[in-house]
């Protein structure tokens, strides 16, 4: 397992954050915050994959697309916590488990990955089997392992070995168990009484490591991460402090990032997106993979690499063009991914003028004022925009003719109705400056021949094209506070609510006073009380058997134990 001990360092910028003094846990004037709940959250597909390519390396291949949780105050990784398992998202789950299990035991790897060889191939060999099984446990289920959990484990390998003649084959059959286990697929996170806050609660050592490794990298704690909770280390102020540090100045940053930004804008629905071929033929599931990737590196490059203001992703020209992505952007084909500016006189500024925002908030066969308004106000402003009525006609929106020839008409037809003009007032003004993009992201001036008008207004902030709509959110105090709202609920793992307004006030002006830098605000977050701090007066809920009768469409994890037991046997 030569690659499970290797850290290395991202760059100088980043690398300057471990170098700071080492402060407090809670900073001056944090404000009291109630805590949260231990949460049990399902694991996402990227988290589960992002695990065992740390344990086992990335020559050995994860695939599979487990089934999402239902998005949830925003954000996927909150319908997490809420998620179960279904038989067939468990049947996914054991198919990879079995491909990941069979590399790991394979000439190719074993070698490296498995730490002592047995004494015979054909016989079972229970010490190098703890010694692998003890090892790979602990990194798998974030925490060390019972001997009476070691000892069924090995049982497993011993029987498999015994009945098979072979003892590598007996270990793929106790690490497929493993790769399938609740205390892998779940993440239960437990209390335990805080010492130096007599009467309140906190989260014990491994829970915090899981939340801080999910939170900053989307992936199960690292050996050290693990050794400074089972040390109690990571439970001291100066402790916990040096941890985050090292997380935030690792390359595994970037997955993490990655991952919040494509829960945050919703990136998902890009595995469903299609476009009308007949009248976007250039947009496809290629162009789609894109336009995402497109989005998360200018993230990853202004957010973390050069550590930029993050308001001014709104209005950067600065990004990367693609090959697949050139026939929209209308610009001769890059070999591969390459850095590109757009002109000061281009119309492309910020995230709102790029590919995946313009086609993913469209419909299949035209652009959408409503929907790009109302991802802006959703999306970026944490602001509600309520359904529209039932019985609503949009016939004047998707049919146009010579009285209505723009999408501004038509929208303008459809205000006439009284029951629709109070949202599309709130989202409409927004999104028509979008209009100079159609339904694939393409630049556009007229449509149907009538030159379009991009102009309009944000919160009172008029403009005249998108190039002003870009200006007017960067400086919209609600994009920084939205954001700030976002990372405490999916790092927490749950909505924020309303007793802790304070506290995202107080998050949010340090925000602001470290220049909106993303990487500190993630450092602000993971150091706080208020996250390892759990709710007054919170005690396990007790374990009820499903009743019988009906069928019941989750798994709970007692079902799931047992046909891993059986799976494993």
């Amino acid at each position: 397992m030569h690659s499970l001990l290797k850290t290395t360092v991202r760059g100088t910028a980043i690398g300057l954050l471990a170098a700071v003094t080492l402060v407090a846990c809670s900073g001056p004037g944090e404000p009291e915050a109630p805590g949260t709940e231990p949460r049990m959250r399902l694991i996402t597909t990227a988290q589960y994959i992002n695990s065992l390519k740390y344990v086992f390396g990335p020559s050995v291949h994860t695939q599979g697309e487990f089934s999402p949780a239902a998005r949830t105050d925003g954000l996927l990784a909150n319908g997490a916590a809420i998620a179960g398992v279904n038989t067939s998202q468990l049947e996914q789950f054991q198919r990879a488990a079995a491909s990941a299990a069979a590399q790991v035991v394979n000439e190719e790897h074993r070698d490296y990955l498995i730490p002592c060889k047995p004494a015979a191939e054909d016989a079972a060999d229970n010490a190098c089997a703890e010694k692998f099984l003890s090892q790979t446990g602990r990194l798998l289920f974030r925490r060390a392992l019972t001997d009476e959990e070691i000892g069924a484990y090995v049982a497993s390998a011993e029987e498999g070995a015994t009945s098979l003649n072979n003892f590598y084959t007996g270990l793929a059959t106790a690490l497929e168990g493993m790769l399938i286990s609740p205390d892998l697929l779940f993440v239960v996170e437990n209390a335990e009484p805080d010492p130096d806050n007599p009467g309140q609660l906190r989260l014990d050592a491994y829970s915090l490591a899981s939340r801080l490794s999910y939170f900053l990298w989307n992936a199960s704690p690292d050996d050290k991460l693990l050794t400074a909770a089972e040390s109690g280390e990571l439970q001291t102020e100066e402790g916990r402090a040096r941890a985050v540090d090292r997380m935030l100045a690792s390359p595994r940053l970037e997955a993490g990032v990655r991952a919040f930004f494509d829960d945050m804008f919703a990136f998902d629905d890009f595995n469903t997106l299609s476009k009308d071929p007949l009248i976007y033929p250039a947009f496809t599931s290629v162009t789609a993979d894109a336009a995402r990737e497109q989005t998360l590196r200018t993230v990853v490059k202004h957010l973390i690499d050069d550590q930029k203001d993050y308001r001014d992703l709104y209005t950067t020209r600065s990004t990367f063009i693609s090959p697949e992505l050139a026939v929209l952007y209308e610009m001769p084909a890059p070999a591969g991914w390459t850095p590109y500016t757009f002109p000061d006189d281009s119309l492309r500024a910020g995230l709102l003028t790029q590919i995946s925002f313009l086609t993913l908030h469209s419909h299949p066969g035209r652009s959408s004022p409503t929907l790009r308004g109302a991802a802006l106000r959703e999306v970026l402003l944490c602001q509600h925009v309520p359904p529209p009525p039932p019985n609503v006609d949009f016939s004047a929106l998707s049919n146009p003719d010579s009285h209505y020839p723009t999408q501004r008409l038509r929208v303008e037809a459809h205000l006439e109705t009284p029951s629709c003009a109070g949202c599309h007032r709130i989202t409409d003004p927004m999104g028509l400056a979008l209009e100079n993009f159609n339904g694939e992201g393409r630049h556009q001036e007229t449509e149907n021949g009538v030159l379009i008008d991009a102009s309009g207004n944000l919160d009172g902030v008029e403009f005249e094209n998108v190039v002003g709509l870009a200006a007017a959110l960067r400086d919209n105090p609600a994009l920084p506070s939205c954001l700030v709202q976002r990372v405490y609920s999916y790092g927490s793992g749950g909505p924020a609510g309303a007793e802790e307004n304070l506290l995202l006030t107080y998050f949010n002006e340090k925000f602001a006073a470290e220049g909106y830098r993303f990487p500190d605000l993630l450092r602000q977050i993971a150091l706080s009380d208020a996250f390892s701090r759990v709710v007054a007066g919170w005690t396990p809920p007790p374990f009820e058997e499903e009743p019988d009768g009906g069928e019941q469409p989750d798994t709970s994890e007692q079902e799931i134990l047992t046909m891993t037991r059986n799976t494993a046997h």
